[in-house]
């Protein structure tokens, strides 16, 4: 269970799963610190791991790579900084680039993973990758970062606290 998050299918599958820690993974290690980050991640893996095996026993999708461990940074991104702008690439007919809010951006990232966890089931032997590791990687990641909050007496969804875009000034000793 602990190796699998430890090795990857190809440089490709490296490389993607690196480009989205780097994102979403540094913010995560800062909000938690080091240690309590490492347990975070080393859970998650484990739950999405656990998760794809409940859903799929008989799955031949193979478990390698980091991915589950990471969707559970990108739900523990969700519940602390849903606001927050992601730039993305996009490559559809035409390739450009979108700035979303988190909570948009991972909210349509985990239903296509929820769309394609369902279309692979059943069809383990053609299916090449472990979808509803993502999915339960992602949830475990949401609901541990809940309790947290909880812990911690945050309030486990944030609100979004409209600034004055004079603010900056005032607080720089620029107001007038």
């Amino acid at each position: 269970i602990f190796s699998s998050m430890f090795i990857h299918g190809g440089l490709f599958h490296f490389a993607g799963n690196m480009a989205f820690l780097w994102v979403f993974g540094d913010n995560i290690e800062n909000r938690l610190g080091h240690f309590k980050y490492l347990l975070f991640y080393l859970i998650s893996g484990v739950a999405a791991t656990l998760s794809h095996f409940a859903i799929d026993p008989d799955s031949q999708s193979p478990l390698v790579g980091a991915s589950g461990a990471i969707a559970g940074v990108m739900g523990a991104y969700l519940l602390l900084y849903p606001f927050n702008r992601i730039k993305a690439l996009v490559i559809f007919y035409f390739i450009t680039v979108v700035e979303l809010q988190a909570l948009i951006f991972l909210g349509i990232w985990f239903l296509l993973q929820i769309i394609n966890s369902l279309g692979a089931l059943g069809l383990s032997a053609g299916a090449n990758v472990a979808f509803m590791a993502h999915v339960g990687g992602f949830i475990a990641g949401v609901v541990l970062i809940a309790v947290f909050k909880l812990v911690v007496g945050e309030p486990i969804i944030p609100t979004r606290r409209r600034r004055n875009p004079w603010d900056y000034w005032y607080q720089a000793g620029r107001g007038p």
